[in-house]
């Protein structure tokens, strides 16, 4: 019994150390932005979305150094996340679309959801493994981006870079919605014969 009450004590005590204090660091940022989501990007600063200001903010912890990105008029984004291309990917809620920015250059490319599908009011996305994007909406659908296909021009519902694949999930008989499957990572994206990433397309 002895050592049994021995390591019970031991036990005890250490549950009774102080824990340290972890390091917080705050970082301003403009006034109004309203960041929602924030993602760490490759090159060691963090994405995080200012909602209310309709940008994709670019901080710096090195030197505190904070950049926003307009991401177009009535922009309210609410999710960021690292795509395989090392870009960020978007949920642009106010304009419908998913946005991409360009790490290198800060170019914004929009790729808007189906016309039939107005105010998705788009939530959060995630990459699985073959390099598509997908994406909810909490008005009751999601969907799906293939950055690595080529939109067939003049086909309904695309546009000349992208088309978007969403849908409403079937209701079961006892009228709830099912999950929709959780994607998981994915590696990088397929490239073209030249080297180059295929143009960014959705099916509808």
């Amino acid at each position: 019994m002895v050592p049994i009450v021995v390591a019970t004590v031991a036990v005890l005590a250490l549950g009774l150390k102080p824990a340290t204090a972890a390091d917080v660091s705050y970082y301003d940022v403009p006034r109004g932005a309203h960041p929602h989501d924030v993602a760490p990007a490759p090159d060691g600063t963090v994405w995080y979305t200012a909602q209310s200001q309709g940008a994709l903010g670019i901080l710096d912890p090195k030197t505190g150094k904070v950049t926003q990105i307009p991401l177009g008029p009535n922009a309210a984004p609410h999710g960021v996340i690292v795509g395989p291309d090392r870009a960020a990917w978007v949920t642009e809620g106010g304009q419908n679309a998913i946005a991409r920015v360009d790490p290198a250059t800060k170019a914004v490319k929009l790729f808007p959801l189906p016309k039939n599908f107005p105010n998705a009011n788009l939530n959060s996305a995630t990459f699985d493994r073959k390099g598509i994007l997908w994406f909810t909406g909490q008005n009751g659908v999601y969907g799906r981006v293939d950055p690595t296909a080529r939109a067939s021009s003049g086909s309904p519902g695309r546009t000349a870079s992208m088309a978007a694949s969403i849908r409403r999930p079937a209701r079961s008989r006892s009228g709830r919605r099912p999950r929709a499957p959780a994607p998981t990572a994915s590696p990088p994206p397929r490239t073209a014969r030249s080297g180059t990433p295929h143009s960014p397309a959705i099916t509808s």
